[in-house]
């Protein structure tokens, strides 16, 4: 099947490449219709890892991904062909302990679309479990299916900082993660949600979002712009989700005392953590990696209309054009968020 071929790191491929995946009786099979271009997609094609996951050999790109049911297993009933679908990427090891405890986003051994040496689904059609996919109402959009994903990191750091009605939440970077993040914080109830980051075309769609405050870092300080907000008590959460040390670093400043922080970006390197600062204040710390029992969740909260991600969406591709979908999120412009290719029907 042709596919979007990660050679080495720098260098894609449109090719051929066999594989043969036969269908298990609780697999079904699924034409791809959209996949989102995440930022872990674009930093394996330029780096070739990320942390200890090496690309070795050549390996398919892509796992924000909606599509059409063409076959099911022989125990598949939930599911017909012709039924619209997303899929969670993240396959675990059904035995290992994490999934057994109900955390299956942190079984080591879980099999994730486009993480080495996994392929992902750049590519005509997959084969994946029925339990790890989920049906779209007939006025989602396959575009929207494939914003499921990224949407389920932003409801899972909500649910896990425990979001109350009327907080007042920050976000520290407006990427296409602290988009969703936004989206999901507003609807776990935050009365506002202030946003930092240094492009403004970025901070002008997320004040569409709903009320929402944006802040330009290289013109404001956020600090004062919480403290102003809040009367100077601090937001009752945070969630950092631009991996950016420097921003990082003041993120106990912005907190009120007894606040919540989520760790959802992930830092590249190592970054000081003022512990001092946390503990005068009694902070609640929780690291969000991925998520778990939350693609429910996120198709109900787009299909009733709760959550609205087309406005994340700014760019779009046909699967002949995946190399320049690629370098253009490679250097992407500010104005844009999520870039989508696709598939040939």
């Amino acid at each position: 099947m042709k596919a979007l071929v990660l050679e080495r790191k720098d260098e894609l491929s449109l090719r051929d490449l066999p594989l043969q995946e036969n269908l298990g009786p609780r697999d079904v099979r699924i034409a791809l219709r959209t996949i989102g271009v995440c930022g872990s997609d674009v930093h394996y094609y330029t780096h070739g890892a990320i942390g200890p996951f090496v690309v070795r050999e050549p390996m398919i790109l892509g796992h924000e991904a909606a599509g059409e049911i063409v076959e099911v297993g022989s125990a598949v009933t939930e599911f017909k062909p012709g039924d619209r679908v997303c899929m969670e990427p993240g396959i675990p090891d059904p035995m290992s302990r994490a999934t057994r405890l109900g955390k299956y986003n942190l079984d080591p051994a879980v099999k994730f679309w486009a993480t080495p040496p996994v392929h992902g689904v750049l590519r005509p059609t997959v084969v994946h479990p029925a339990d790890f996919t989920f049906k779209l109402p007939d006025h989602v959009s396959y575009a929207e299916g494939a914003m499921v994903e990224p949407l389920a990191v932003g409801m899972h750091a909500a649910t896990k900082v425990q979001v109350k009605p009327g907080d007042l939440a920050v976000v520290i970077g407006a990427g296409p993660i602290g988009m969703v993040t936004i989206l999901s914080a507003l609807a776990s109830g935050c009365s506002r949600v202030i946003v930092s980051d240094i492009h403004e075309p970025k901070l002008e769609l997320a004040g569409q979002l709903g009320p929402v405050i944006p802040v330009n870092v290289r013109s404001w300080s956020l600090v004062d712009i919480v403290r102003r907000e809040t009367d100077g008590w601090g937001a009752d959460v945070l969630f950092e989700c631009s991996g950016y040390a420097p921003a990082m670093a003041e993120m106990f400043d912005l907190v009120c005392p007894g606040g919540k922080v989520a760790l959802v970006g992930i830092p590249l390197d190592p970054f000081p953590y003022d512990v001092s600062k946390a503990q005068v204040k009694e902070v609640r710390v929780e690291n969000v990696f991925r998520y778990a029992h939350v693609y429910p969740r996120a198709v109900a909260m787009i299909a009733s209309g709760k959550i609205d991600v087309k406005p994340l969406i700014t760019d779009r591709f046909a699967f002949k054009d995946s190399i320049a979908a690629f370098d253009f999120a490679k250097t992407m412009p500010p104005s844009s968020v999520k870039v989508q290719i696709d598939m040939p029907l």
